[in-house]
């Protein structure tokens, strides 16, 4: 249980590292606005950008989804698993 803690807790800090980096490259205008991270990006018109605006939109989604996978999904389908086996060997004893 403690690895998918840790795959999880990875995730998210990896995620948000690059989401607050990508975002602070291109998504904050000024360090004295209150809007910082989440505004339009503003002023990119290379290739290297756009692929920049990608990695922080995949970053956000990592940050939000793996940890979701590891502390949610994954427990909640091995209990679902182990409680089907439990059935069945219920019913094979009968």
């Amino acid at each position: 249980m403690a690895d998918e803690f840790i795959k999880g807790f990875a995730l998210f800090a990896l995620g948000a590292l690059a989401w607050f980096t990508f975002g602070g490259w291109y998504r904050t205008p000024s360090y004295y606005e209150i809007v910082q991270l989440v505004n339009p990006a503003e002023g990119v018109n290379t290739a290297y950008g756009q692929v920049a605006l990608l990695a922080g939109d995949v970053a956000f989604w990592l940050m939000i989804v793996g940890p979701v996978v590891f502390w949610v999904l994954i427990p909640a389908s091995r209990e679902l698993r182990k409680s089907l086996n439990d059935d069945g060997d219920a019913e094979a004893a009968n």
